[in-house]
């Protein structure tokens, strides 16, 4: 690889208010860390991959028994759609035209995915999800007005999403329209590039990025080149984009993790070593129907100008070694417990610049013992006489309207930007103090995104659920927030509660990290009757002290779930029931 690919950075001032301390160690107790060492043959070491006109194509030898997605890409390249622009021809054919062929059947449905389109082929029949790539959640009035223009032609097909990776998805999206709109997002610096299937997803990093007066680093430089590298400035990058299956990337940059670390196939963690800044590595986090992995340290260290690299050596050891068989079994975590830590370290390192990766640095700079902060409502930035202000967006659904009245409140008493957070959460940063009584009396924020939710309200995730979601075995964003505010009218909670909401066992919100987390499956009534359900989880923790939540109970049939989550507030995170309340005040 070139060392062009070496970038600089100025080292972040490091503030004496911030002491060093060893390394956090992410992984749970209950979950192992990868093996140190094991038995590989030197043939399990042959790349699997080669390129082939520009494209990286798995190797005739390497093709028994792989499964259906690889050999939909090995039949057509899914980056032509784009780089040579097949897209204009796909979208000026009728669906009825495409349906009746299987290699454009697979275009709408599975490599249309590399251009961030998803079909609703179950729900949503001839409609597509977009989702965009949007680093470190930091976006612009002009970008989202330009979404909302998009979304309001669709009527109530039309609708975005802040999603769990800090980015937008947009919905109702139907195939003629998608080259004007690849276009118009172009024009606003947008792209929705490499953002499915077996790429590389959007980098994620402090929602409070250069205006937090306690940040570590400044998380936005490096999520913006790792997003310009990953997708070649929105030119489309091929090395990257025949994976064996997703991979996510963060950037911590705060003693938060507001960025969930643990649970990224890379994450970087800031830490200096002798005199230099940087960050040790964790890699593998992942979650799965059947397997769900903590990130492990790599035991490695790379300066500030190393971040690139190593992120396309971690990729390009994971494209070339990787498993392409069983879908459940070919995420990175597979990999490195095949290769253990140290061989697939090694594998790493030879694909350095230099072919070396320095050992991990013992000054850590994330501090261990951290209360997590709450971003939700208003707080002073470092920039004297400003401050951002966090907005809850009930489970991160938003209309055409909603969007543009945010852009709107981002002008008028910002700066024009918004940030979204990975728990689908809007924060409007750069408010001139003497603007925040008026903002606070904005209609948006009284009557619809409040910047004072209640304690059960503010910590809500939901996946997309049925409604749009072919895979989701329930609907769960309505459920989400009836649930939730019939609870809130039995108990009192006085701590913060996460409760995260997905619709099947691929877990899109995450369930496993939540306090309590409720994942859609059938279940049998009182009757005996199929019913839909959730399996709930308990004791899942984010920030310094991370671990998996484990399941609580199996297959509870919606309509019991009130009860129950009463029950758990009241015993696990000291609720009150209302009526004693009531009867004590």
């Amino acid at each position: 690889m070139s060392s062009s690919l070496s970038v600089q950075f100025l080292s972040p001032p490091l503030s004496s208010a911030l002491p060093c301390c060893k390394q956090t160690r992410l992984a749970a107790a209950t979950t192992p860390l990868a093996p140190v060492s094991t038995n590989v043959e030197a043939a399990r070491l042959e790349p699997r991959v080669e390129e082939r006109d520009g494209y990286w194509v798995l190797k005739e030898k390497f093709r028994g028994g792989i499964n259906v997605q690889e050999k939909v890409k090995i039949q057509k390249e899914p980056m032509k759609l784009f780089m040579e622009n097949g897209i204009e021809e796909l979208a000026k054919t009728s669906f009825e035209e495409l349906e009746k062929s299987k290699d454009s059947k697979d275009d709408i449905d599975v490599r249309l995915k590399w251009l961030g389109l998803f079909h609703r082929r179950k729900n949503h029949y001839g409609r597509f999800m977009m989702r965009l790539k949007l680093p470190n959640g930091v976006t612009t009035s002009a970008q989202t007005k330009y979404l909302a223009s998009v979304i309001r032609k669709y009527g109530e097909d039309g609708c975005a999403d802040v999603t769990t990776r800090q980015n937008w998805q947009i919905r109702g999206v139907v195939l003629p329209d998608v080259p004007e709109i690849l276009k118009g997002l172009a024009e606003v610096g947008l792209t929705s590039l490499q953002s499915g299937m077996d790429n590389v997803r959007n980098p994620v990093g402090n929602p409070l990025a250069g205006i937090d007066p306690e940040e570590i680093v400044d998380t936005r430089p490096y999520t913006n080149l790792l997003s310009q590298y990953i997708t070649a400035n929105s030119l489309g990058n091929p090395t990257v984009t025949n994976l064996p299956r997703k991979w996510n990337v963060c950037v911590v940059g705060s003693h938060d993790l507001f960025e969930h670390p643990h649970i990224n196939d890379l994450a970087y963690m800031p830490a200096t070593k002798d005199g230099r800044f940087g960050f040790n590595l964790l890699v593998g986090g992942f979650f799965s129907p059947k397997r769900c992995a903590e990130a492990v340290p790599l035991d490695a260290w790379v300066s500030a100008d190393d971040v690139i690299p190593l992120c396309k050596a971690v990729l390009e050891a994971y494209r070339d070694l990787g498993t392409r068989g069983n879908r459940q079994k070919t995420r990175m975590m597979w990999l490195i417990d095949e290769l253990g830590i140290e061989g697939f370290r090694a594998e790493v390192a030879k694909r350095m610049p230099f072919q070396e990766l320095e050992r991990a640095s013992s000054e850590d700079l994330v501090q261990k013992q951290w209360e997590r902060r709450d971003y939700v409502g208003v707080h002073p930035q470092k920039q004297e006489g400003l401050s951002y202000v966090g907005l809850h967006i009930p489970v991160g659904r938003l209309q055409a309207d909603d969007m543009d009245e945010l852009a709107h409140v981002a002008d008028k008493y910002g700066t024009g930007e918004l940030r979204l957070t990975v728990e689908q959460n809007i924060i409007i940063p750069n408010v001139e103090n003497s603007k925040l009584e008026a903002l606070l009396k904005e209609p948006l924020l009284k009557n619809r995104f409040s910047p004072v939710p209640s304690i059960l309200m503010r910590g809500l995730v939901a996946c997309t659920g049925n409604q749009f979601c072919g895979q989701a075995i329930i609907e769960t964003k309505a459920r989400a927030l009836k649930v939730t505010e019939e609870v809130e009218r039995h108990v009192a909670v006085t701590r913060p509660v996460r409760m995260h909401w997905t619709g099947c066992p691929n877990t899109c919100a995450q369930v496993q990290v939540a306090d309590i987390g409720f994942m859609g499956c059938m279940a049998r009534d009182e009757n005996g009757k199929p019913c839909e359900g959730a399996d709930v989880f308990l004791g899942g923790r984010i920030g310094s002290d991370s671990h998996l939540g484990d399941v609580y109970k199996k297959s509870v049939p919606c309509k019991d779930l009130v009860p129950l989550v009463v029950d758990i507030l009241v015993k696990h995170f000291g609720a009150v029931p209302r009526e004693r309340e009531e009867g004590e005040d």
